[in-house]
């Protein structure tokens, strides 16, 4: 495959030649709102002369790689056709107040919430996870087109023919190696006995799937439809169950949801005894950018999967 998906977000600039590229040359941003949430970018809702509204994201300049690998997963997430997602209109770099760069997405005017809304949202996501997706791996099964970003954090994206491998390698280990100096030395014997015995607990799947890769209740809106829409996403191709393992790891979604995805017979056997292990990515994820505070359900699951058998 070639990197059409990657390749295909416009670069502005500026903010004004963004909007003068895309709404006109007439047009002026008339009303900048701040919109809270995230922890990682800034967002605004503009306003343009003529009644526009537009989504921005804000960062530092140079970290407009954020944007872009963000445009992507969309992208590969729409092209499926199986779930909405806010569209990418084009990033930038702004040399001036400060200097920063920014995406502008479409604003998704929210309505409200159809009567199905879980069991809609289930077998969307089901969908999407059955969709094709040999373009996205070239030459293997699992990985994605590009690397990007969990968070603020690279994530790996190396394409390999096995899972479990992937697993291990673009996973477990980058983010264990990083989180070195939180571990004794038992912990870290924990560690290696978890990645060499890794298919003992984790099952090739029967076909990849597209992940969103960061799926908690923060990254799914209400759309203009009164369906769910995906925002934020950290694409990969993998197994099905890490996205559901990530619904739950943060207060999870409503029985229905679960119950509905479930009829779509998309889980093997024994979820249940993998979904911490798939969930210990996250966290680990999250120790390494936030802190700390993580660490006790980290060390906790290893005890689990690290323990002698």
């Amino acid at each position: 495959m070639n990197n059409s998906i990657s390749m295909s977000l416009p670069h502005a600039n500026s903010l004004e030649t963004a909007i003068s590229l895309f709404w006109g040359s007439d047009k002026r941003i008339v009303q900048r709102e701040r919109i809270t949430g995230g922890d990682i970018n800034l967002a605004y809702l503009l306003t343009l002369s003529d009644g526009t509204h537009i989504f921005m994201k804000m960062n530092e300049k140079q970290n407009e790689c954020f944007f872009t690998a963000e445009a992507t997963g969309l992208a590969a997430i729409a092209q499926s056709g199986t779930i909405g997602t806010p569209h990418a209109i084009c990033s930038g770099i702004e040399e001036g107040n400060g200097g920063f760069s920014f995406l502008l997405m479409e604003y998704i005017q929210r309505a409200g919430r159809n009567r199905d809304y879980w069991a809609t949202f289930a077998h969307e996501l089901a969908a999407l996870h059955q969709a094709p997706t040999a373009e996205f791996t070239p030459g293997g099964k699992y990985g994605f087109i590009q690397d990007n970003y969990i968070g603020r954090r690279e994530q790996r994206n190396t394409v390999h023919d096995s899972w479990v491998s992937f697993f291990r390698d673009c996973r477990l280990e980058p983010q264990f190696r990083q989180a070195l100096h939180y571990f004794s030395t038992s912990d870290m014997k924990k560690v290696d006995r978890l990645l060499s015995h890794l298919d003992e607990w984790l099952l090739e799947p029967e076909y990849p799937s597209l992940l969103h890769g960061d799926l908690w209740s923060g990254n799914v809106i209400m759309g203009h439809d009164g369906k769910a829409w995906m925002i934020d996403p950290a694409v990969y191709v993998g197994h099905a169950e890490a996205d559901l393992a990530m619904t739950e790891l943060f207060g999870g979604f409503p029985r229905e949801f679960y119950d509905a995805y479930r009829e779509a017979g998309e889980l093997q056997p024994g979820y249940e005894c993998r979904r911490d292990l798939y969930n210990l990515y996250q966290l680990l994820n999250h120790l390494n950018m936030f802190g700390g505070s993580y660490l006790s359900s980290v060390k906790r699951i290893l005890t689990v999967y690290g323990a002698n058998r």
